[in-house]
This record gives structure tokens, sequence and C-alpha cells, in this order.
């Protein structure tokens, strides 16, 4: 009986929430806009598909309607059949449900329209905009005027509701709902290379605003789900509140939103290729403010800057910003800024407590044709940011923050990336790159902590932070302060070039170590920091179709840190694979050490080698086959080394070499207060060598200074011939039958007879004992004065008189004889 009791309630529950959904399904059908009678708005409609809004209650230029629902079905419309001469349209919902917007939205005229509902507003994927102005969604409580007046959505008593005032601001309370909008996604696709630009679809589909206007959407949470929005050189702006007002100008061109007074976001998320595009001649702008960020399936925000006027920007505020992810036949998601005109591009500001990107997802700034340069990109995120992976479908296409520039473009954009912990992983990077005749942009990072690790299986390149140059115009340099600096699994730093180009140059600063190890990499690929011309991975060089060897010079690389370690294989270089000269590398540090084959190098296949410069404070140490080179192949010369270092140590075959093969060995200059293990040679063996040599040029050459302590300055030379006796002991104090010579205490016996018993007691006899013995005295010889012929002559130096003086004549010794006996 209970159970069938239990089945017929089930039964009955489900028997009302199917009629209940019938009634609200009858409801949507018959009735989608319907006033709420508290202003004297009107609707008709001769189909129940198609509404229109006539009434309101009009003050100057501003127009007011009150609903008690707004909802559009799909394929049907609303019109708002305003005066053409009205600026703004005020509309809200104060009935309790959400509007679910699947039709067409429009007005008459150029007027602006405000959509406020606190219940919630959902665009579905047929939702259109046919608006003159711009268009302000939001599920605030409430919009508030300049002259202290609101119109709100739940509170009704708040009449009149006649206001000539401009908006100032919005008021969310704590029970305001979401803005959702669906839709089928964007078409946007690059070539595999990136090497020409996007091209937009003038078609797709999504939430629109005429060329210039803007296009805002404030809620408790904004999600697209597909969804589309394009402001062509306007203004995008979403904001994720969840209580609190945010203040509003709308007399500047570009709206101003201060969320100041927001004590506390919500979330925002785009996902399945969701769009958010403020493309155009010239660009516009977009913001976003939320809690957590999420740009999440191929999802994009995208500015396409054309023409010659000034760009707008992106710019992210978020507790978290995550981008990561990809859906088949689609790019990754990606904040974009492509610069197509011959101004400057759209820069990227992000500030943040944590940024994410993964899966090649990126912070892309990039410029083509017509001269342009690149936008630049500010990242900023007070607690981590987190930069891993590449793309699955296209393993070129690694994540991170990234500028490019391309054949025909300006030089491109500066990053700077600011937080306490950066980590880099799996072949992404923070990367500056030249593909065209322009120079690169600057690449500058600073944070408490850094970390590269790991590789890109596809291309076997490894986790960065690179500025490089694949043709002719040379790559930005690259600054990075840090306090802990740590490499491996291919980790590397690099300013170099691949082409014709010059390579930048690279200045590191940790103010507490340096570890680079070389393990868990490929041979090709070990951790490293280089300033170089270099050699990229076959499937790059195969994708760009780069030359065999590049031309271009290496840069110079400075290092500045306490403690650097460099171990097991890994490497700090300037070298240059190509035909190139080699930059110059320069290294200060406490110590530094070398272990397991770990090496500090310069080096160069036919230009001259660079010259390498270490300072040490206390300690260099090489150890298990370390090595510190200059080196040049083929008729380059060799660069010189020049170190500096209180103590070096060379154990295990460990070398210090500046060779070459044709031209001419570098020279090697050592400056140390001790060298342990390492040794001259003319070549190397398989002991610790210093060697500077050439194989059939001519041989370079080999300096070490001993400063400071001069360990020969406390050595004294040693008589070669048998001590006399009769210097030690005098004859008169010769030993008897029976008698002893006893020494107790910590003192001793003196070297001869004429010094002194050292005075070394523990303890002092304070009796007086002048009644037992008396004193022996020994009688002191006197010297007659010895005349002897001058020789020389000075300047005395305080009477300025001219002396004649002679060298001092040897002292003759005088002999001591025993007074008494005891």
């Amino acid at each position: 009986m209970k159970r069938a009791m239990l089945t017929l309630g089930w039964l009955c529950r489900s028997m009302v929430a199917l009629l209940g959904e019938t009634i609200v399904e009858t409801a949507r059908v018959q009735a989608q806009v319907i006033p709420d009678g508290t202003l004297p708005t009107a609707v008709t409609t001769p189909n129940n598909l198609d509404f229109m809004i006539d009434g309101g209650t009009r003050s100057g230029n501003n127009l007011f309607h009150s609903f008690s629902q707004l909802s559009i079905p799909t394929g049907g419309s609303a019109l708002f059949n305003n005066a053409t001469d009205v600026q703004t349209i005020f509309a809200r919902v104060t009935g309790g449900g959400a509007s679910n917007i699947d039709g067409l939205l429009k007005a008459n005229g150029t007027a602006s329209l405000f959509l406020l509902n606190p219940n919630g507003i959902l665009f579905g994927v047929n939702a259109q905009l046919n608006i003159g102005g711009s268009f302000v969604g939001t599920t605030a409580n409430s919009i508030q005027f300049a002259d202290g007046t609101e119109f709100s959505a739940v509170n009704l008593s708040s009449l009149p509701l006649l206001t000539m005032s401009a908006p100032i601001g919005v008021q969310f309370g704590a029970t305001s709902s979401s803005i959702r909008v669906q839709g089928q996604g964007h078409n946007l696709l690059h070539p595999p290379t990136f090497t020409s630009s996007v091209t937009r679809d003038p078609n797709l589909a999504g939430l629109k605003v005429p060329p210039g206007q803007k296009l805002v959407l404030l809620g408790n949470g904004v999600f697209l789900d597909g969804g589309v929005l394009i402001a062509e050189s306007g203004q995008l702006e979403l904001g994720s509140v969840s209580t609190g007002t945010i203040k509003l100008n709308t007399a500047t061109p570009n709206w101003e939103f201060n969320y100041n007074a927001v004590p506390s976001f919500s979330d925002i998320a785009l996902t399945r290729a969701a769009l958010i595009d403020a493309s155009g001649n010239p660009s516009g702008s977009i913001h976003l403010q939320g809690k957590g960020i999420r740009i999440q399936e191929s999802s994009a925000v995208f500015i396409q800057h054309q023409g010659q006027q000034a760009a707008g920007r992106i710019k992210v505020d978020a507790d978290v910003l995550e981008i990561n992810g990809f859906l088949p036949k689609k790019d990754q998601s990606l904040i974009l800024s492509e610069n197509i005109g011959s101004s400057h591009g759209a820069d990227i500001d992000v500030s943040a407590r944590q940024v994410v990107t993964r899966d090649g997802s990126a912070i892309f700034s990039t410029t083509y044709k017509n001269g342009g340069s690149g936008g630049n990109i500010v990242v900023n995120a007070t607690d981590s940011i987190l930069a891993s992976g590449f793309a699955a479908f296209d393993p070129s296409r690694a994540g991170g923050v990234l500028t490019r520039t391309y054949i025909g473009g300006g030089r491109s954009g500066n990053t700077t990336v600011t937080t306490s912990n950066l980590s880099v992983r799996e072949g992404a990077g923070i990367t500056s790159l030249v593909l065209g005749g322009a120079r690169g942009g600057n690449v500058q990072v600073s944070a408490d902590t850094i970390s590269l690790f790991g590789e890109n299986s596809g291309t076997a390149g490894g986790s960065n932070i690179v500025s490089t140059t694949l043709f002719g115009g040379d790559a930005g340099s690259i600054l990075i302060d840090t306090k802990q600096l740590s490499l491996g699994a291919s980790g590397l730093i690099s300013a170099s070039t691949s082409g014709a180009g010059n390579a930048g140059s690279l200045t590191v600063h940790a103010s507490e170590f340096i570890d680079i190890d070389g393990s868990g990499s490929v041979v090709s690929q070990r951790s490293r920091i280089t300033a170089s011309g270099q050699l990229l991975p076959p499937t790059f060089r195969r994708i760009y179709g780069l030359p065999a060897l590049p031309t271009g010079n290496g840069g110079n690389l400075a290092i500045t840190s306490p403690n650097i370690r460099v171990r097991n294989q890994g490497y700090i270089a300037a070298e240059n694979v190509g035909s190139g000269d080699a930059g110059r590398l320069q290294i200060q540090a406490n110590s530094i050490e070398l272990d397991n084959q770990g090496q500090i190098r310069t080096a160069t296949a036919v230009g001259n080698g660079g010259n390498l410069e270490i300072t040490t404070r206390d300690l260099l140490l090489m150890r298990h086959q370390s090595l510190i080179s200059a080196r040049a192949s083929q008729f380059g010369n060799g660069g010189n080394i020049i170190l500096n270092a209180p103590i070096a140590v060379g154990l295990e075959n460990s070398d210090i070499v500046a060779n070459a093969e044709k031209g001419r060995g570098g020279n090697i200059q050592i400056t140390t207060q001790g060298m342990i293990g390492l040794q001259y040679r003319d070549r190397l063996t398989p002991e610790n060598d210093i060697t500077a040599s050439s194989e059939f040029g001519v041989n370079g050459t080999v300096e070490v200074n001993n400063v400071g302590v001069d360990p020969n300055s406390g050595l004294v030379e040693l008589s070669t011939t048998l001590i006399d006796s009769n210097q030690q002991v005098t004859a008169a104090c010769s030993g008897t039958q029976g008698s002893s010579f006893v020494i107790t205490g910590r003192g001793g016996i003196p070297q001869n007879p004429t010094q002194n018993v050292p005075h070394d007691r523990a303890w002092n006899d304070m009796r007086d004992l002048s009644a037992f013995h008396k004193p022996a005295i020994a009688p002191v010889p006197t010297q007659t004065a010895m005349l002897v012929e001058a020789t020389t002559w000075y300047r005395h130096p305080q009477t300025g008189k001219v002396e004649l003086v002679a060298a001092q004549p040897a002292k003759t010794s005088s002999t001591v004889t025993c007074a008494a006996k005891y």
C-alpha cells in the first residue's frame, strides 16, 4: 500500500509539473511581450510572433517602457516604435521571469536601448539586434541617473520616472541573475603557419551593433555558449557583478565603466567557439571585468585593426583568467590583436591574480602588411602565471604570450610580464618572433620565481622565453629580473637569429640563484640560456622555409646572480652556428658551479668567436667534464676568455679552452688567488686543461695572475749546512755526571743561547725566593764604533739637506757565558 501511494504521489507530481510546463509554454507562445501597467506602454501583435511596442513615457530625449514579460520567440520580433528623435530607450521587466530573446529586437532611428531584467536575459541562437544606436543588456535591479532618480525593476513605487538625465550607473542586488548568449560560434581560421591575417565573415550571425556603437552586457554572470558579439569599430563591455554598483559615464566617446564600488564579482565564460569582436577601420575596444574569466573551446577575444587611425585595445580584469581548449577544425582559444593597418595595433592589457593558458591557447599580438606596428602586451598577475602546452592538431602552435611580425608588417609589439611566480611548461613560451624585415618587439619579464620545464613533443622545442628572427629583421631584446630562475627538461631562454637579421641582447638578473639542469632533455635541446645564431628544429625550418644556416650576428648575453649552477649538459652560451659573429658573454656571480658536463661557452662556425668574461666573488667550481670555452670553427678566430675568481677549481677532466681550427686561437687571462686542479697544456688531455690553441693557425696565449696573499711570503729558506753545536750550548754549561735538565709547563727552550726563554706558564709563583739564590748576571760586551767610508747620499725628508751616508755594517755576534752554577 505504501509503495502504491508513493507511486501515485510521483504520478501526481509529474502531472502537475507537466501541466505547469504546458501552461508556461502556452503563455510563452500566446503572449511574449506584456506591459505591467505602471507606464503607458502599449503592445500589439497580429500573430503572437511579432510585437509592436508604442507609448511609454517620454522625458526629453529619453523614453521609458515597463513590462511584466519581454521575450521574443524564434523567428519573431519586437519593435520599439519610438519617434526618430528619441536618443535612448529604457525598458524594464518586472514580472519575475527571464527574458528569452530568440528573434529580432529593434528600434527606430538611431536610438540606443537599455534592457533591464534582474531575473535574467537569454539570447538564443537566432537572436539579433537591429538598433541604430548602442545596446545595453543588464540584470541589475535599477539604472541610476545624474539627477538622483532611478529606473528600478524591483521598486516600482519610485515614481515619477520622468528624467532627462543621462544614466550614471547600474545597481545590482543580491538576487540579480545572469546573461547568456547562445550561438553557432565563429568561423575564424588562421593558415597553418599564421603567415596571413584572419579573414572575417561579414555575414557571421550574432549580436551586432552599428559601426562605432557600444554593445554592453552587465550581469551576475555573463556566459557565451557559442555566442557572437560584434561591435565594428565600437566598444564591447562585459561586466560580471554579484552585488554593488557599476558607475557609468556616457558623455565620453568611449563610455567609461567604473567598478570601484563593486565588492563582489561573478564569472564570465566563453565556450564553443564564442567570439567577442571589435575589429574595424579603426578598431574598437574590448573590456572584460569579472571574477573568473574563462576563454575555452576555440573561443576568441579579437580585434583586427585596419587603416591609419589609432587602434583601440583589449583589456581584461579578473581574479583568474584561464584560456584553454579547442574544437575540431577550429583554432586554439585566443586573446588576439591583429594589425593589418599602417598605424599601431590594439594593445592587450591583462590584470589578474592568476593567468593560465593551456593547449596552445595564447595571448597573441601580430602585425602583417602595410607596415603598422603590432600592439603591445602587458600581463600583470599578482600571484602566478602558468603557460602550458601546444595545440594537439598543430604542434607548431605553442601557447603562452606571443608577439609576431610578418612580411610587410612593422615592428612587433613589446611584451611585459609581471608576476610572483611564472611557470612555463610543455613547450609553451613567452615569445617575440620576426617573420619579416621589421624589428621584433622587446620582452621584459619580472617575477619572484621563474621555472621553464618540459618540451613540445611534436616539435622538440622547449618551454621558453624567446626573442628570435627568422628572416631579415632584427630580433628584440630580452630583460629578465627575478629572484630564482630554474630551467630543466629543455627549458630555454634565448635571444637568437635563424636568418639574416641580428639577434637581440639578453640580460638576466637573478637576486638569489640560477639553476640550469640539462637532464630529461633531448640531446639537441638541452636546457640553456643563449644569445645565438641557431638552427631551429627541422619541423620549424620546414614550416617557415628557413635557410640551412643563419647569416645574422648573435646577440650579447649578460647574467648576474649570487649563485649559478649549470649541470647535466645544460649550458650558457653566446654562439653562432651560421656565418655571422658570436656575441659577447658576461657573467657575474658570487659562486659558479659547473657539474656533469655543464658548460659556459661562446662559439662560432664561420665568424669570430665572442669574448667570454666571468667574474666570481668567491668560487668557480668545475667538475665531471665541465667546460668553459671560446671556440671558433673554420676560419674564425677564437674568442678571448677573461676569468676573475679568488678560487678556481677544476676536477675530473674539466677544461678552460679558447681554440680555433684555421683561425687564431683565443687568449685566456685568469686572475685568481688560488687555482686547484687546472693546469696549462698545449692541447686537451684527460686532465683538467687550460689551453688556447689553433689546429692550423696561430695559438692563443694563456696568462695566469696570482693576486692577493703570496704563499711564499711566510716561508724561510733553510740552511743546507749542519748545525754547529758550539753555537747552541755554551761550553761553560757542560753537564756533569748525574745532572739532568727538566722543562715543565707550556713553554720551550730557545733556539739558541742568545734568545730569551719564552714566558708561557699557566700560573705564576708569587713567593719571594731572593733569599735562596743570587740572580745570574751575564756581562754584555761593548762594541767599538766603526768608521766606514761614505758610499751614497740622500736628501733628509724634513730639513731638505743632502747627507752622505754609508751602508750599515754587519754586526758582530757577542758571546754569553754562565756566571753562576747551581
